[in-house]
C-alpha cells in the first residue's frame, strides 16, 4: 500500500462507487443487517482490540478500553439500529397556502461513499462510531486509522475484512503518505478526527473536489469552578475526566478556572483523588501509557518550559513513572507565554488558573479560540446560567466530565477552531444523508400557472395579492 497508494486507493473508491450505484437506497433490513455485524465484530474481538491497543500504547488499561472503545461502539450501533426506521423515513412537510393543492416532503438519501480519517487516542471507537452514522445512512465507507497505532490498524483491517466486503466497508492501511493521498480523493463526504493544524490540511484536500467535511478537532477546553462548588466532588471528577487514557482525550480538561481563595484547597484535594483512584503509576494496570515515544518528549517538554518560565509543578506522586507512563502534575503560577497555555496538552499535565470575578473567568474563556468542550462546576443557577449564554463550546457537561460525548440523543462537534459539523445519533444518520426535498404539483390543475406570461394587470394583483398572505 505504501508503495502505490494512489492506485490502489482509487481503485477502492471505483468498487465501492459502482457498488453504491448499484444499490444507492438500502433497505431498512440491509442497514440494520451491516449495524448488527459491526456489533457482532465488536463483541467478538473486544478482548484481542484491548490487547492491541495496550500494545501500541505499550501499556492501555484494558477497563479503559472497553469503556471508551468498546461499549461506545456497540451502544451507537444498538441506538442507529433501533431508531433507523423513523430515522429513514419520507417526511411530510408544510406547504404553504398559496402553492396549494402542491405538496412538500423530505427525503433522507445516502450521499455515496464516505472517508473516515481516524486518530490514535481511542483508535477503534473513533474509527467506527462515523462508521456506524455512515452505514445507517445506507452508505458505503472506507476508513483511514493512524499509522500511530499500527498493529490496530492492522487488526482492524482484519475484523472489518472477515465481516464486510470491501464494497460495503474498507480499511486502508498506511503511513502519512498514504493518509494525504486518502484525503484527497473525491469522497461524497469526508470525516476527520484529529489536530487542528491537520484538520486544516484535510479540509484544504477536501475542497479540491468540493468535499463536504466534518471536522473533530479539539483545543483547550476550560473547567470553570464557581465559588459554589464542592471541592471534593470537583476534585474526583475532574480527575477522573482528565485522567482517563492519561489525559489524551479530546475532550479533556485542559486547565481549570478557580477561584483564587480555591485555587490551592483545589489542587490538594486534585493530589489526593489521583492518589485515590491510581495508589500508584508504576505497575498500575489502571493507568494509561503515553502513545508515543514523540508524544511523551513533547510532554516533558511543556513541563520543562513551564518550569523554567516559574510555573510550581505539584506531581501527583513521588519517583517517575515506568516507561511511558507519565506522573501526572498539576500546574500553578502559570502565564500565556508557556506553552502549556498555548498549546492543547493531551496528556496528564493540568494548570490551574486563578480569577478574582466570575467576568474576568468568562472573558478569559472568550478571547481565546472556541474549545470542544467546556465544563462548569458549582451550585449556583444563576452563575450556571452566565456561564451558558456567554460561551461558546462543541459541548457542555455541567458538574461532571467528558460524558456529554456519550449521549446518542445529543450532537457531539465542535465550533470554530475546534471543529464543524456534528454526528452521533440521528445527527450522524443527518450529516451522512442528503435531505433532498420533493415539491409535488398535481397532474389536474396547477396554481402556479396563474402566473405564467403575458404578464399584465392580472399578474400584478396577483403579485400584491400573494406578498400579503404569503
Amino acid at each position: 500500500m505504501n508503495q502505490i497508494p494512489d492506485e490502489l486507493l482509487r481503485l477502492a473508491l471505483e468498487a465501492q462507487r459502482a457498488a453504491f450505484r448499484a444499490e444507492p437506497m438500502p433497505s431498512l433490513a440491509t442497514r440494520r443487517d451491516r449495524l448488527a455485524r459491526v456489533l457482532a465484530m465488536t463483541r467478538r474481538y473486544a478482548d484481542e482490540l484491548a490487547e492491541t491497543i495496550s500494545r501500541d500504547f505499550s501499556h492501555r488499561s484494558r477497563h479503559e478500553t472497553q469503556l471508551a472503545d468498546v461499549a461506545t461502539v456497540e451502544m451507537a450501533a444498538k441506538h442507529a439500529s433501533s431508531h433507523l426506521g423513523r430515522w429513514m423515513r419520507q417526511r411530510r412537510m408544510p406547504t404553504a397556502l398559496h402553492y396549494l393543492p402542491a405538496s412538500n416532503r423530505l427525503i433522507p438519501q445516502p450521499l455515496g461513499v464516505v472517508g473516515v480519517i481516524a486518530p490514535w487516542n481511542y483508535p477503534y471507537q473513533l474509527a467506527m462510531s462515523p462508521a456506524i452514522a455512515a452505514l445507517a445512512a445506507g452508505n458505503r465507507v472506507m476508513i483511514k486509522p493512524s499509522e500511530l497505532t499500527p498493529e490496530t490498524s492492522a487488526l482492524m483491517a482484519r475484523m472489518v475484512g472477515e465481516y464486510f466486503a470491501p464494497e460495503e466497508m474498507q480499511v486502508i492501511t498506511g503511513d502519512a503518505t498514504v493518509g494525504r493521498a486518502f484525503a484527497a480523493l473525491p469522497f461524497d463526504h469526508l470525516f476527520f478526527t484529529g489536530s487542528t493544524a491537520v484538520g486544516k490540511l484535510v479540509a484544504q484536500a477536501a475542497a479540491q473536489h468540493l468535499t463536504p467535511v466534518t471536522l473533530e478537532l479539539g483545543g483547550k477546553s476550560p473547567a470553570l469552578v464557581d465559588a459554589s462548588a464542592d471541592i471534593a466532588q470537583v476534585a474526583e471528577r475532574l480527575a477522573f475526566g482528565k485522567l482517563l487514557n492519561a489525559g489524551q482525550t479530546c475532550i479533556a480538561p485542559d486547565y481549570i478556572l478557580a477561584p483564587r481563595a480555591m485555587v490551592q484547597p483545589l489542587a490538594d484535594a486534585l493530589i489526593a483523588a489521583v492518589r485515590r483512584l491510581y495508589p500508584s503509576i508504576a505497575g498500575n494496570a489502571d493507568y494509561s501509557a503515553i502513545a508515543t515515544p514523540r508524544h511523551l518528549a513533547r510532554l516533558q517538554g511543556l513541563l520543562d518550559d513551564a518550569r523554567a518560565k516559574g510555573a510550581r509543578l505539584l506531581p501527583t506522586h513521588e519517583g517517575i513513572g515506568e516507561g511511558r507512563k507519565l506522573v501526572p502534575h498539576l500546574l500553578l503560577d502559570v502565564n500565556e507565554g508557556m506553552a502549556v497555555m498555548q498549546e492543547e496538552i493531551f496528556g496528564p499535565l493540568l494548570p490551574i488558573l486563578p480569577y478574582d470575578s466570575e467576568q474576568q473567568a468568562l472573558d478569559y474563556i472568550k478571547d481565546h479560540a472556541r474549545p470542544l468542550a467546556l465544563y462548569w462546576f458549582g451550585a449556583d443557577s444563576a452563575a450556571r446560567e452566565r456561564v451558558l449564554a456567554q460561551t461558546h463550546a462543541g459541548g457542555v457537561t455541567l458538574n461532571d466530565c467528558l460524558w456529554h460525548i456519550g449521549q446518542e440523543d445529543q450532537p457531539f462537534g465542535g465550533v470554530g477552531a475546534s471543529g464543524q459539523g456534528a454526528y452521533h445519533g440521528i445527527w450522524g444518520f443527518n450529516t451522512f444523508s442528503k435531505m433532498k426535498p420533493v415539491f409535488s404539483q398535481p397532474r389536474w390543475f396547477a396554481g402556479t400557472q396563474l402566473f405564467y406570461p403575458p404578464y399584465g394587470a392580472t399578474f400584478e394583483r396577483l403579485l400584491a395579492l400573494l406578498k400579503k398572505i404569503a
